[in-house]
């Protein structure tokens, strides 16, 4: 596993680790996926989510008062009810708390019926665990599947956040996207940010969690160094990097919202 952070830009916090599989000598996640077939489907996302906990533990992610963030396979989930068990005893044996969990469901993953997604969601809820909608705007059914799961989380596609300082028309509708959330109670989290003008335009869309590499790249196995754009001193592995956001610019079309209870 390579872990990224998620981060709170607003109180330079880490919000979450997400867990990112990779193979063992650190090959991309999709020549990994590339190999799983129907059969092994269901044993790789459980042996992810247990591989990911281990090392969660081992890193004192909890410790810190972040979340994992864990992508996992609908497809693989053959029983909501089983499958959320054996989470729960894999928690229990790595010593992982329960409640420090988050499951990211991928708007380009294929899923027989709306239904049966909804059952997963409703099971993983009735646990405490918390939901993010990944993805969002890459696929065909991202409103959709808004509409129809109750999660806690909203994540921006990277289509959606490269280049919004230059695109009015993704600025738009990611401004329209944030607002919508805020009223229904969900979080939006800005994937893929990497140059210092993504990141002062969505903090002007009223975004505040962000993830990418003007904050940190993936690190195997180890928990990455973050650099907050406004200490970088010339540090940036991103070279397109442009001046500081004002206070007045980052506040003014939102505001920070509260993670809705899981309980």
């Amino acid at each position: 596993m390579a872990f990224q952070p998620i981060v709170d830009v607003a109180c330079r916090s880490v919000f979450a680790y997400e867990a990112l599989v990779r193979g063992i000598d650190q090959e991309s996640a999709n020549d990994v996926l590339g190999q799983i077939t129907e059969e092994s489907r269901t044993a790789f996302d459980q042996s992810c989510r247990i591989k990911a906990m281990i090392l969660a533990t081992q890193l004192g992610i909890a410790e810190q008062g972040a979340l994992l963030s864990v992508n996992f396979l609908p497809g693989a989930v053959y029983s909501p009810s089983a499958c959320i068990q054996r989470t729960i005893l894999a928690a229990e044996w790595t010593g992982f708390p329960l409640s420090s969990l988050m499951f990211e469901i991928s708007e380009m993953e294929t899923v027989g019926e709306t239904t049966r997604l909804q059952e997963i969601a409703a099971e993983y809820r009735k646990h405490g665990l918390i939901l993010a909608l990944d993805d969002f705007g890459a696929g065909h059914s991202g409103l959709n599947l808004l509409a129809d799961l109750d999660v806690h989380m909203l994540k921006l596609d990277g289509h959606l956040v490269r280049g919004i300082d230059h695109t009015p028309r993704t600025e738009e509708i990611v401004r329209a996207t944030t607002a919508m959330c805020q009223r229904l109670g969900v979080q939006v989290v800005a994937e893929c940010v990497e140059t210092r003008g993504e990141y002062d335009l969505l903090r002007d869309c009223g975004i505040h969690l962000m993830q990418g590499f003007l904050f940190a790249r993936p690190t195997f196995e180890a928990l990455p160094e973050i650099i907050w754009p406004d200490d970088r001193s010339g540090r940036s592995p991103v070279t397109s990097i442009n001046g500081a956001a004002s206070p007045e610019r980052a506040v003014r079309h939102g505001r920070p919202i509260k993670l809705p209870s899981v309980a």
